[in-house]
């Protein structure tokens, strides 16, 4: 076998390019502000809901509620419910989540790292931009 029909058979078959493709959907769920928050948050164990939205200022129920169970459904949350009273609901990254915790780290720490050479660029293109 050569080198191009092994990675040929590596390779799977989808394509992030490609409009059809179902990688789309995933890469724009992930790409939300909100997901990458909430998967940053329980990169260091499981926390309840009203725990993360303490944690992730100005995020409304609704949209963590939603956020929650997209991410559930690709499989990079659990959520776990315990039988206590009032009923408790902790929610974790998966197997499969986990393996998204190194990237959205890297990720929110390069923002927070290059964030004023960002607004110094957004400053410069805007001052250019205002005399068209």
């Amino acid at each position: 076998m050569t080198d191009s029909e092994t990675i040929t058979k590596e390779m799977p078959p989808y394509n992030v390019f490609d409009e059809r493709c179902p990688t789309r959907n995933v890469l724009a769920r992930i790409a939300d502000k909100w997901a990458l928050l909430i998967l940053a948050r329980l990169e260091n164990g499981p926390m309840r809901f009203n725990h993360l939205q303490r944690d992730i200022q100005r995020i409304t129920k609704k949209v963590l509620t939603q956020s929650l169970r997209k991410l559930e459904r690709d499989g990079l949350v659990s959520r776990e419910v315990f039988a206590t009273v009032p009923v408790t609901v902790e929610y974790s990254l998966t197997p499969l989540g986990q393996t998204l915790t190194e990237t959205v780290t890297v990720l929110a720490h390069w923002v927070e790292r290059n964030m004023d050479a960002i607004v110094a660029a957004q400053s410069a293109y805007d001052a250019a931009n205002e005399q068209d």
